[in-house]
């Protein structure tokens, strides 16, 4: 049935295709469309119906066919007829013919022809390759809400994963000046901090000193108070060795490092009532960090305390 395929190629390209003698296919153009029960989604289309009314001859079968098989217009419209004259038989005999991807065509019992256009066939060519597909529900959380509503009646408060967030980047800047080769890579790290306000120095200090535990020393027996005599040292950085909970803690550890040869000494207690232990106090920046990068290799828990500027 070739010329059912020319009539299946025209239609992609015009709105009406004609075969003389026996109907019209008339294409008609579908915008996409979700389908509400099923929430199936359609992509544009273009479907063809049938007009039994329209058997005019205009040229356009007669003329694609004579391009498509290099014969005259003549031979054309007797292949037309010849085909529209079998395709009444096959009807008369089956009550029924089918056009391949066009649709079918049913005689019924009154002799009143019906078409039935092909499901599967879009003829709209922007649409090429697109099929329908259906959607999956989206289970929304309320979590985002409800943290929301929680924020507005509630006080915000510094937990630890928050305030060790801080202290990563302070670390973070540390661990670069120390991959760098001699006197060049302390002065890149110096550099970094000394670019950073004091004030924020001073806020995450405070951060860190509520989470410092007593880990920086293992003391098995906390040893009775005692009163320690030093001479006061000077300066406005100070190396912070650890922060004590008891002061019998805080004054084994100051003990501990006289004996490794510090100028150790406490300065009371911080907001937290924990109390502090300096292990040396410095005048120049540079010295109390070159101090730091040495005690860290002991004392990983040690860090740097500016006092004021």
């Amino acid at each position: 049935m070739a010329v059912a395929n020319y009539i299946h190629d025209l239609l992609y390209r015009y709105e009406c295709v004609i075969l003389p003698g026996f109907g019209a296919f008339i294409t008609q153009q579908h915008s996409a469309g979700i389908h509400q029960s099923t929430q199936e989604f359609y992509p544009p289309k273009k479907t063809v119906s049938f007009n039994r009314q329209l058997v005019k001859n205009d040229g356009l079968l007669a003329n694609y066919i004579m391009e498509a098989e290099k014969v005259s217009y003549d031979a054309a419209i007797e292949q037309i007829n010849h085909f529209v004259h079998e395709l009444e038989l096959v009807l008369e005999k089956n009550r029924t013919v089918s056009f391949e991807n066009v649709g079918s065509f049913t005689l019924n019992e009154g002799e009143k022809l019906q078409f039935e256009p092909a499901a599967q066939t879009n003829f709209l060519k922007e649409a090429f390759g697109l099929s329908s597909f259906t959607r999956t529900t989206v289970s929304r959380e309320v979590y985002k809400q409800q943290a929301e509503e929680l924020e507005e009646k509630a006080p915000v408060a510094f937990t630890p994963e928050r305030r060790s967030g801080r202290w990563l980047k302070y670390a973070a800047v540390g661990l670069l000046a120390i991959g760098l080769s001699g006197a060049a890579g302390f002065n890149i790290y110096t550099d970094q901090v000394s670019e950073h306000n004091i004030a924020e120095q001073q806020k995450a200090v405070s951060k860190l000193e509520s989470q410092i535990q007593q880990a920086t020393f293992v003391i098995d027996n906390p040893l009775p108070a005692v009163t320690l005599k030093v001479s006061k040292q000077t300066g406005d950085f100070h190396i912070v060795a650890g922060a004590f909970r008891e002061s019998e803690n805080a004054a084994k550890a100051v003990e501990e490092l006289k004996a490794q040869g510090f100028k150790a000494r406490q300065i009371g207690e911080n907001r937290f009532g924990l109390h502090q232990v300096l292990s040396s106090s410095h005048e120049s920046r540079r010295d109390a960090i070159n101090e730091l990068y040495r005690v860290k290799k002991t004392n990983p828990g040690a860090w740097l305390l500016v006092e004021k500027l």
